[in-house]
């Protein structure tokens, strides 16, 4: 049972790696021209929290695959489809805000996410109530996340499109 855990607990970092790639250039020339409110976290921080975030959010997807049987069973179609579902939703954010510098876009994307991490706690309590409590900071960190990206789309309006 140890790759499974150790499969599941690591693969939401693939996504953070890749993203980490984007989001290393950026930090340095894109993010600095925009407005930001004075409460964001460092830049340091996002590394740190995303660690420990992926981290658990892994190993409770862990939680609820043993607790369910695996993938095959018919009742693991909604949790983990869920659960997938988020985190595709999260790999998207970094490509879409930080990559092609689309702060609406990454503004639709973090609430849906913010959304669906909710409806994957709720789908996951009765299953398993450690799983749904290793989600909590996560999703406690996206509202914080949607809050700044939300206030990055306020204070940085999109460009008016050149008029030939």
């Amino acid at each position: 049972m140890w790759a499974p855990m150790l499969g599941l607990t690591a693969l939401p970092h693939l996504g953070g790696i890749c993203g980490a790639f984007i989001t290393r250039k950026e930090v340095k020339t894109w993010y600095p021209t925009l407005k930001k409110p004075s409460w964001r976290p460092p830049n340091g921080a996002f590394g740190v929290v995303w660690t420990g975030l992926y981290t658990g959010m892994g190993y409770a997807s862990y939680l609820v695959w043993k607790e369910l049987g695996g993938f095959k069973q018919e009742e693991a179609l909604v949790p983990l489809g869920l659960y997938g579902l988020q985190l595709a939703l999260n790999w998207a954010w970094t490509p879409i805000f930080f990559g092609a510098h689309k702060i609406t876009a990454g503004l639709v994307d973090i609430v849906l996410l913010t959304g669906t991490v909710g409806a994957t706690m709720v789908s996951w309590y009765p299953i398993s109530r450690p799983a749904t409590l290793l989600m909590t900071p996560y999703l406690l960190w996206l509202c914080l996340a949607t809050c700044l990206n939300y206030c990055i789309w306020r204070d940085n309006p999109d460009p008016e499109p050149k008029r030939e």
